[in-house]
């Protein structure tokens, strides 16, 4: 894995009665990433009502390219949970290029500094 590479870390909570509604959408988002070619890693958690999404891609561009490909179903998992957190991790020079197609999203900003690649 590239040390330039970009995560982004969502943080949603289920609507009360709704987590098994989230739950099931889940899989239809793995399903659809899964064909990105610039995703390095992709999955979800879960503690109580609190969902996590874990994931990272070769570029801010292919970041961008997720958001638009899952589009339509985020618009229709946000009707069961709400966006509680945003969080954008990489290489300055990545980051600049998201500040201003995710600012709508007003996510936290971490700037890499030291990094190791085993890779």
């Amino acid at each position: 894995m590239k040390p330039s590479f970009v995560s982004l870390h969502p943080y949603f909570k289920a609507h009360p009665g709704k987590l098994e509604r989230v739950k099931a959408a889940l899989r239809h988002f793995v399903e659809k990433t899964a064909a990105e070619q610039e995703n390095l890693f992709y999955g979800f958690s879960i503690n109580g009502d609190e969902i996590f999404c874990r994931e990272a891609y070769e570029s801010a561009e292919g970041l961008l390219a997720h958001l638009d490909n899952v589009g339509a179903l985020l618009a229709e998992m946000l009707k069961f949970a709400d966006l509680t957190r945003v969080e954008v991790h990489g290489p300055a020079k990545e980051l600049e290029k998201l500040k201003g197609p995710l600012a709508h999203l007003k996510p936290a900003w971490f700037t890499l500094e030291a990094s190791l690649s085993r890779s």
